[in-house]
């Protein structure tokens, strides 16, 4: 028998050998699958059981809030109590739960602490549901790739939401997108989600991709170019995942034009996607005096923003500090400024960001003109605008802008980043009129300050007017009509 007789042979038995091996393989297979399929189907029926027996005894249905930080000051917050108080308001027939990790308070500490920061009060006071592993979502756990690692640390979040109550409504308020199918398809819920800020965007993509160091792209990955491009893949695969989470869900609201842009891009639903700005308090700035000021000794240059990395308050200490190297010493010069950073700290990281902030501003020489306001009171932070002359805001592509729009409203000259919401949705013409001014450096944000400054009292009074106008399309009440109208579709589907 020649050689390649015996090849052939060999390559023959070889095929026969494979092909008994196919079968078992296959049934194995689509054993695995039914297992698969029949203990999904397990887990739906006990929770679906669960909340038929819950159903049973309330005798209404549960709309459920995913907020984890539901006790923190920022904007997203403002969002979930001013829904809730809306839905509490239209719906008189339904309950409200919140899922919470916020275990160092009760539920009316929380409900307290809603009143004084941001001076909304509950026609009734909601269930909370106290999640344990709030942890497993915390960026520090995972100092490398923490978007997957957060991500799927809020499946496991999720899961024991679910477990510990299931609602018939669900809705992520907190941009926890992977948390969608799993209410959905294990749940068996309608779920809805309400995103202030995509996980992943073709902004974050385009840092990586031209290798510019950021907060979220540190110096050690811009450098390489091999682990900017494993970053780039990585990316691009995780937004795929985020996705088809994302697609999940029945209802998309999101806080801003630039946030539809990348909503739209990533899940790709525009049927079931709607702009819906979130509610600032502008009713409530409206008492602070708006006239020329004239003569004024002290001129405050005020940023309201949480003490997280990307709100960037180096820049404003940064560009503070070019703007009184420019000045004189004594009454008039140096003297005549000063900055407040007004914000709220979640956790001890935020502390820590803090102190380095502080160490910061005695390095540049400037700790005696920058005073730090931490979790202040909704009072107080109405008596700091009302004695400042600009508001000030540096957050590269922030989704919306609250204290922006809470700055214009108190008659604030704004100066804030020319990008995202701010440059698309708030920082705009109004009525033909000038509303505020935009930056993106140091130099920039130093050059519109002393430009600010340099305005007669009048030409700033016009500004300040065109501003508080042009924010009413952001007050509580258009926020409650436009959620009310995107959540209808949904609502209707509950069974009362």
């Amino acid at each position: 028998m020649s050689g390649h007789d015996q090849l052939v042979l060999c390559l023959c038995e070889l095929t026969r050998l494979l092909w008994k091996l196919l079968l078992p393989l296959v049934i194995l297979c689509a054993l695995l699958l039914t297992v698969l399929v029949l203990l999904v189907l397990a887990v739906r029926y006990w929770l679906q059981s669960s909340r038929n027996a819950r159903r049973a005894r309330d005798g209404r249905p549960t709309v459920a809030f995913l907020h984890p930080y539901c006790n923190a000051g920022g904007g997203g917050e403002r969002v979930l109590w001013c829904a809730i108080r809306a839905l509490q308001n239209r719906y008189t027939d339904i309950n409200i739960v919140v899922y919470t990790g916020d275990l160092g308070v009760t539920g009316q500490q929380i409900l307290e602490g809603a009143r004084r920061r941001f001076n909304i009060v509950l026609p009734r006071p909601p269930q909370f549901v106290f999640l344990r592993h709030r942890m497993l979502v915390e960026p520090n756990l995972f100092p490398h790739f923490t978007l997957l690692g957060q991500s799927i640390g809020s499946i496991f979040l999720g899961w024991e939401a679910l477990t510990e109550f299931v609602p018939d409504l669900y809705i992520d308020s907190m941009g926890y997108a992977f948390t969608l199918p799993l209410f959905r398809y294990f749940g068996g819920c309608s779920v809805g989600s309400y995103v202030h800020y995509p996980t992943i965007s073709t902004d974050m993509l385009s840092v990586v991709r031209e290798r510019n160091p950021r907060f979220n792209n540190p110096d050690y990955v811009s450098n390489s170019l091999f682990l900017s491009a494993f970053k780039v893949v990585y990316y691009c695969l995780f937004a795929l995942l985020y996705g088809m989470a994302g697609s999940c869900s029945d209802l998309i609201m999101v806080n801003s034009s630039w946030t539809l842009d990348h909503i739209l891009s990533l899940w790709r639903a525009p049927n079931r996607t709607s702009v819906v700005y979130p509610p600032c308090d502008v009713s409530a700035f409206l008492d602070l005096p708006l006239e020329e000021e004239v003569d004024k000794k002290c001129h405050s240059i005020v940023s309201v923003g949480q003490f997280r990395p990307e709100k960037d308050h180096r820049l404003q200490i940064r560009a503070f500090k070019k703007v009184l190297d420019r000045r004189r010493e004594g009454p008039g010069g140096r003297e005549s400024l000063k900055l407040v950073l007004i914000g709220g700290c979640r956790n001890q990281q935020d502390e820590d960001r803090v102190l380095m902030l502080r160490g910061l501003c005695q390095e540049l020489g400037v700790g005696d003109r920058v005073e730090f306001k931490l979790n202040i009171p909704f009072e107080e932070l109405k008596r700091e605008l009302a004695e400042s002359t600009i508001g000030l805001h540096t957050m590269w592509n922030e989704h919306f802008g609250i204290g922006i729009v809470e700055c214009m409203a108190a008659g604030k000259v704004i100066l804030a980043h020319k990008s995202g919401g701010p440059k698309l949705d708030i920082v705009v013409p109004f009525e033909g009129g000038q509303t505020g001014f935009l930056a993106d450096d140091e130099d920039s944000y130093a050059e519109a300050i002393d430009q600010i400054l340099a305005l007669p009292p009048a030409s700033r009074l016009q500004i300040r007017r065109n501003a508080r106008q042009s924010v009413a399309r952001f007050s509580d009440q258009e926020f409650e009509i436009c959620f009310l109208a995107a959540m209808e579709p949904l609502m209707g589907t509950l069974e009362r």
